[in-house]
């Protein structure tokens, strides 16, 4: 199974053991900046221990071709309904509990606004093949900055005009506390040390400043996913806005052929005499 951004899933059951499966994912290609332990984001060992408990044991080693494998036991899946379902959505959302772990360690800290330790100034996230995006922690705010590339050009053209509308969404009066949102063309201050390569991004940049308020109690599990699905989420509204455009021509294309058909002219029938015979008028 393949999820958006290359990252690969392999389940694997047997009817000989029908109380246990394995689930092995693999992430995508990191860039030279970002930092990997056991070919894992630092701390993820740690993430899936803590979101996971008893029901799932880590598999070493993992299986060929897999960064990190899992042995699930259905047995020791909660009794309570509710339980059960969030530890099964957890499960589902073992891409965001691995990749966001690095994330989620250090919004962690913010909320007691405090700076993770052995925190560097700037710290590069692998959330796409290659590719990174960027933290700048500080004690009462972390800084994050996604650098916008796309393949297709139309892509960037329809990608710059979506981000630029997000920007300016955030002055929505029912938005005022969600976190502020920046878009440049250019990479920003904060990127200043970063990798050339890293800054080469033909739809720009954008960045969110994330405060202790956006990652008390049960909001750090949602800001993690929203950060870490950010590009996927992106990308999805770009694909949603060419296909309302097609389907626009589309239709609009088959209301002129409708036109162009009622103006056709009607072509004259023979006329019949009282006789039998047949004849057309001619003007």
């Amino acid at each position: 199974m393949v999820e958006f951004d290359d990252v690969r899933y392999h389940l694997q059951a047997t009817m000989k053991d029908p109380h246990h499966m394995a689930l092995s994912i693999s992430i995508p290609t990191p860039p030279p900046e970002t930092v990997l332990s056991g070919g894992l984001p630092f701390g993820a060992i740690e993430a899936v221990r803590g979101a996971y408990g008893a029901a799932m044991q880590i598999v070493d080693p993992a299986e060929d071709g897999f960064q990190l494998t899992l042995k699930l036991d259905l047995t020791k899946l909660p009794s309570n309904e509710e339980a059960r379902t969030q530890l099964l959505i957890k499960i589902a959302s073992l891409r965001s509990v691995v990749l966001g772990a690095p994330l989620r360690e250090i919004l962690k800290h913010l909320a007691s606004k405090a700076v993770a330790p052995d925190a560097d100034r700037l710290i590069a996230l692998t959330h796409r093949p290659k590719e990174s995006f960027f933290l700048i922690p500080q004690p009462e705010k972390v800084t994050v900055v996604f650098p916008m590339r796309f393949r297709d050009s139309i892509d960037v053209v329809l990608a710059t005009s979506f981000l630029q509308e997000f920007m300016e969404a955030r002055r929505t009066a029912g938005l005022n506390n969600a976190p502020p949102c920046h878009y440049s063309p250019s990479p920003p201050l904060e990127l200043k040390g970063a990798p050339a390569h890293a800054l080469n991004a033909n739809a720009g940049f954008v960045s969110f400043v994330i405060f202790p308020r956006h990652v008390e109690g049960e909001k750090l599990d949602r800001t993690v996913w929203s950060l870490s699905t950010f590009h996927a989420y992106v990308s999805y509204h770009i694909k949603c806005s060419k296909s309302f455009m097609h389907t626009r021509m589309r239709r609009r294309v088959e209301t002129l052929i409708q036109a162009l058909n009622r103006a056709k002219p009607e072509v004259e029938k023979e006329k019949k005499t009282a006789q039998g015979r047949s004849f057309k008028r001619h003007l």
